[in-house]
This record gives structure tokens, sequence and C-alpha cells, in this order.
């Protein structure tokens, strides 16, 4: 007998957590008529109930909270790493323009043609410059994002969240997106009511 307590519980366990995915379905459900028609088609019964289970103690709330603060910190680093390299590069244009303007004055004017053609060249050098590093920025912030929600996934697949693998392909990561969207959504009504199952 002990045997097959220690594998289904305490019956009045298997009741509170029976009730406890009945009422995190119909929340899911309810939920679920806030997305698009085409998003709610393809979040079915099985899935949504799933996902129920998966959310019963309340683990799967602590680990989107922390992909979610991951995210907002790595998002917050990109965009101060490509603020910083803007201001880098206006630093740079306006010190090659001080440059040019110092020359101009100190130059002879049988010379000035000569000079403003050398000038247009190093500016056109320096905006190309500056049109590459800030492309291969953008190509680096995309590449980190698009790592961040590979992580994402394999972090949300190995916790048993149903719905998630690692994929890149649009309709599927669409699904993905709804389903951690029910997830905060759900986990914002939690925290606003009192822990009814806790």
């Amino acid at each position: 007998m002990a045997g097959y307590r220690e594998m289904y519980g305490e019956p009045s366990d298997i009741t509170l957590q029976q009730e406890r995915h009945y009422y995190l379905l119909s929340q899911l459900q309810s939920l679920v008529k806030d997305l698009p028609s085409a998003s709610q088609q393809r979040l079915s019964y099985t899935i949504l109930s799933d996902l129920a289970l998966a959310l019963i103690d309340g683990t799967v709330f602590e680990i989107v909270q922390g992909l979610l603060e991951i995210q907002h910190l790595t998002e917050k680093n990109l965009y101060n790493q490509r603020i910083k390299l803007h201001a880098e590069h206006r630093a740079l244009k306006q010190d090659l323009l001080k440059k040019h303007k110092d020359a101009q004055q100190s130059c002879k004017a049988h010379n000035l043609p000569i000079l403003r053609n050398t000038h247009q060249r190093e500016l056109e050098a320096l905006e190309q410059r500056i049109k590459d590093e800030q492309q291969m920025m953008d190509e680096k912030i995309v590449l980190e994002l698009d790592q961040k929600v590979i992580d994402q996934q394999s972090t949300l697949e190995k916790a048993g969240v149903s719905g998630f693998y690692v994929t890149t392909n649009p309709q599927e990561l669409t699904l993905q997106m709804n389903l951690l969207e029910l997830i905060l959504k759900l986990q914002q009504k939690e925290s606003g009511t009192s822990k009814k199952y806790s």
C-alpha cells in the first residue's frame, strides 16, 4: 500500500491537483479567446491541457519569469552597445569635420580644390566604415537575440512545457509566443488573486 501512495500520492493530493489542473485549464481557455482566431485554432484542448499540467506546481512560471528577465537584460545590453557605437561614430565624424575645417582655413587658395577632394574621399571612407560597423553590430544583435530564443525554447522543452522545442519555423514560433503570452497573463492573474491552491 505504501508503494501505491508513493507512486500516486494521497487521494486528497490527487484531488487538489485535478482541481488545480481544471482551474488552470479553464483560465487558459478563457485567455485564448483574446488571441487572434488563427492562433486560437492552433491551440487545441490537448495543448492547453498539457500546458495546464506543466503549470500546476508553479515551476514553469518561475522559469518563464527568469527567461524574461534574462531577455530584458540582453536587450538592454545590446541597445546600450548600439547607442555607444553610434556615439563613437558621431564623435569620429565630428573630429574629422573639425580637422577638415581647420585644414581648409590654413590652406592656400590654389590648393583648396585638391584639399576638398581629399577631404571628400576621407569623409566617404569614414561613412563607409560607419555603415559597415553598424551593419556588423546589427547582425551581431540579431544573432544574439536568435540565440536567446533557442535558449528559451530549449529550456522550456526540458521543463516539459508542451509546444516548446528548438525551431525556426515562423508558424511554430508564433505558437510558442502565444503560449508564452498565455503563461505570462495567467501568472499576472495568479499573482493578482489569492493563491487558492498553494
